[in-house]
């Protein structure tokens, strides 16, 4: 489709959506407040660290799709009276924001309601990890860190921590100071794992970062290791420099991946020139797969 079909088509259902409830002065109105991860006792723990950026709603009512938006919203219905509200957990793709895809792993909101003209449902949806999802997490919790620096090309190495930087969650994470002299970094996990190829799989990263930090997918195979430099994490601004999470889409190179290969994840990062230092900060780590 070109640019200016779509921005037309864009531009003729905006105008259809407000001539409605232009020429209906009475919608009843939804409200949907921001999300809330809670646990799943079916999983005794093994998700870690409850954190989460479902950053947007899918929204259907009656069965209907209504859109995606971004939470919180306030959104005016052509409905009313008793209605199933389904809602589902929505994140950036890869770090992409014009790319948003429904959170496999999460199962979604359901509640019954009643729409009033005039009136409004104001909704705070929980969500949580289905049961049959498997996952990999290294949230530095632990002594033994399940992350090792490459000890041929990485000359800074990945430490614990627990210097407070506001939001990060749990009492430790891991952190990389990059300067002129420790340069460059390169980590990989050593836990190997076997993931079916076709399956959702996703890796969940909380970063701090001042300087830019790539992540990749190695495969092990009979045939050889490869390492697929995949995604960036742009480093942030020192003054406005917060903790973000991230959520990396691996299907696609599991899928093209050799036959009967195991995988691992990559960190790889060269100090930026311009600042005294770079700073990288990790936290809760996972692999998430069906």
């Amino acid at each position: 489709m070109s640019l200016v079909r779509f921005i037309v088509l864009v531009f003729i259902s905006f105008f259809i959506f407000s001539s409605c409830v232009k020429n209906n002065q009475d919608p009843s109105w939804l409200q949907v407040n921001d999300w809330a991860l809670e646990s799943n006792l079916a999983l005794s723990g093994e998700e870690g660290e409850l954190t989460q950026n479902f950053s947007n709603a899918k929204v259907f009512v009656n069965d209907q799709l209504i859109g995606i938006f971004e939470t919180p919203f306030r959104i005016p219905l052509l409905l009313e009276g008793a209605s199933n509200l389904k809602i589902f957990p929505v994140v950036i793709n890869n770090g992409i924001s014009a790319t948003k895809k429904v959170y496999p792993f999460v199962e979604r909101y359901e509640l019954d309601v009643t729409l009033v003209k005039n009136e409004t449902v104001e909704v705070s949806p929980v969500t949580r990890y289905n049961s049959n999802t498997n996952f990999w997490v290294e949230d530095f919790e632990d002594i033994n860190i399940s992350i090792e620096n490459d000890p041929n090309t990485s000359a800074a190495t990945l430490q614990f921590s627990n210097v407070d930087l506001t939001a990060s969650n749990g009492n430790y994470y891991g952190k990389v100071i990059l300067n002129d002299v420790d340069s460059s970094w390169v980590a990989y996990t050593t836990d190997e794992l076997y993931i079916p190829k076709g399956v959702d799989v996703f890796l969940e990263v909380d970063y701090f970062n001042t300087n830019d930090v790539y992540q990749g997918l190695i495969s092990v195979s009979p045939s050889g290791v490869t390492n697929n430099v995949n995604i960036r994490m742009n480093g942030q601004g020192l003054e406005e420099v917060k903790w973000k999470k991230i959520y990396i889409e691996l299907k696609e190179l599991v899928i093209g991946s050799p036959n009967q290969s195991s995988f691992k994840q990559s960190f790889i990062a060269n100090f930026d020139n311009g600042e005294m230092e770079g700073i990288i900060c990790l936290d809760n780590i996972k692999v998430v797969w069906f």
